[in-house]
């Protein structure tokens, strides 16, 4: 997952060897769903299919013929489309939150600068870059507004596979917080202020869903938000970058 102990070379040569990571551990599978209950041995196999999935997946984009952007450098086993590539980045992200592997993850799926255009969304031609200095014009803003839209719903992709996911007496997404968000408020005028940002999931029942919260017009930044979704963690700082304090309501 991370590519940890490796070149970039030697993880190409193991890809290329076409075993699955799993056939290491056939032995030890078998003893562990030997002494598993039957609902044990259930989450270990849907586990185990879900790996073999993702596998499967990349293997297909290892084998492509279609042919990257001239400006866009595409590493060996990267799909070329965005919206597998970043359904794949969700779906490990998911099956590292389920096994404990970290309890940590972060994802750019929407670089400021980027040029790159989603065919998938109903505005498939526009630019993302290009499409966010839309020049207050209407027609613009509703492009803008689709990429906007497309990306919302590849973070709705994680959150269901999230909240589908058994963990302890709850789903995954009932135990944890998943932030989504912009730097962006005005991305035609590069202004910082008044950025929108959405937190979901129960957080073990720390945090309230089904509410928008509205605060005072370029008087709170965005360290006041992370300020306070640390203290949801029992991490307490003084500060985050130009923070002046926690947000109420929260």
């Amino acid at each position: 997952m991370f590519g940890d102990g490796s070149t970039v070379e030697q993880r190409a040569a193991r890809r290329k060897r076409d075993r699955s990571i799993l056939d290491s551990l056939t032995g030890s599978l078998s003893r562990l769903r030997s002494d598993f209950s039957a609902s044990d041995r259930a989450r270990l196999d849907d586990y185990t299919e879900n790996v073999r999935e993702i596998e499967r997946r990349l293997q297909i984009a290892m084998k492509a013929s279609t042919v990257a952007p001239a400006d866009m450098t595409v590493p060996v086993g990267v799909p070329q489309t965005f919206d597998e590539h970043i359904k794949l980045q969700f779906d490990l992200l998911a099956l590292a939150f389920q096994a404990d592997i970290t309890r940590v993850g972060t994802l750019l799926f929407a670089r400021d600068l980027t040029g790159r255009t989603y065919p998938e969304c109903e505005a498939p031609t526009v630019g993302f870059h290009g499409g966010s200095h839309h020049g207050e014009d209407p027609r613009r803003i509703k492009e803008l507004s689709k990429i906007n839209q497309y990306h919302v719903k590849m973070v709705a992709y994680l959150i269901a596979n999230l909240a589908k996911t058994q963990d302890g007496d709850g789903t995954l997404l009932d135990h944890s917080l998943v932030l989504y968000g912009s730097n962006m408020g005005n991305p035609n005028q590069h202004l910082h202020h008044d950025v929108p940002h959405v937190l979901l999931g129960g957080l073990n029942g720390k945090l309230k869903g089904g509410r928008h919260l509205a605060y005072p017009p370029k008087e709170v930044p965005t360290g006041n938000l992370l300020l306070s979704v640390l203290d949801k963690f029992d991490i307490h700082h003084d500060s985050i970058g130009d923070s002046t304090g926690r947000l109420d309501n929260l």
